[in-house]
């Protein structure tokens, strides 16, 4: 799927006209980075797929399936039908509102299964996230804090503050991620 995903990045940018140089300084993503996840050597993180995606101006979903969502009034997904993506193998994401064009948001269900010792890898992105532990128990690290998320709490920051996750208890963990 990254090989696809890429393929799809680099036909944009081909497209487009652009240099890779210029759609990184457009996404904010390195030339070298840019170019391993156009040749699908490196996955994606979802928060840099939602600003390569808003720099080309066209649908998360188009780059994740290469079909774009049709649905205007609204969308209904049903429990386990949503686009599948996996991000390695400790991260499992389910976007709930693949079908609807012209989201302002990402919704995903996001399922965390992290090794006791696993270093946390930090990401950063354009935007705004929410995210709202449903399952299991959940460690954010935002800017060097560290927040224990437990069935019913709930997150929100500003994107571009490093942060990233690890599934605590030896347990995945899930919860409903919303990119703004």
């Amino acid at each position: 799927m990254d090989r696809e995903i890429g393929a799809r990045i680099k036909d944009l940018r081909e497209i487009a006209e652009v240099s890779i140089e210029e759609a990184a300084e457009g996404t904010g993503i390195s030339p070298e980075l840019l170019l391993k996840y156009e040749n699908g050597e490196l996955d994606v993180p979802m928060g840099e797929l939602s600003d390569i995606a808003k720099y080309y101006n066209v649908e998360m979903t188009d780059l994740l399936s290469g079909g774009g969502p049709m649905l205007h009034t609204f969308s209904f997904v049903k429990k386990g039908r949503g686009i599948n993506i996996e991000r390695g193998n400790r991260y499992k994401y389910q976007h709930l509102a693949y079908n609807f064009a012209g989201r302002t948001a990402e919704p995903f269900l996001v399922t965390v299964d992290s090794a006791p010792d696993e270093e946390i890898h930090l990401n950063r992105h354009e935007g705004q996230e929410f995210n709202y532990c449903v399952e299991g128990k959940l460690m954010i690290v935002i800017d060097g804090q560290e927040c224990i998320l437990e069935p019913g709490d709930s997150l929100y920051f500003d994107s571009m503050t490093p942060h990233g996750m690890r599934s605590l208890d030896g347990k995945p963990a899930r919860f409903l991620a919303i990119l703004l």
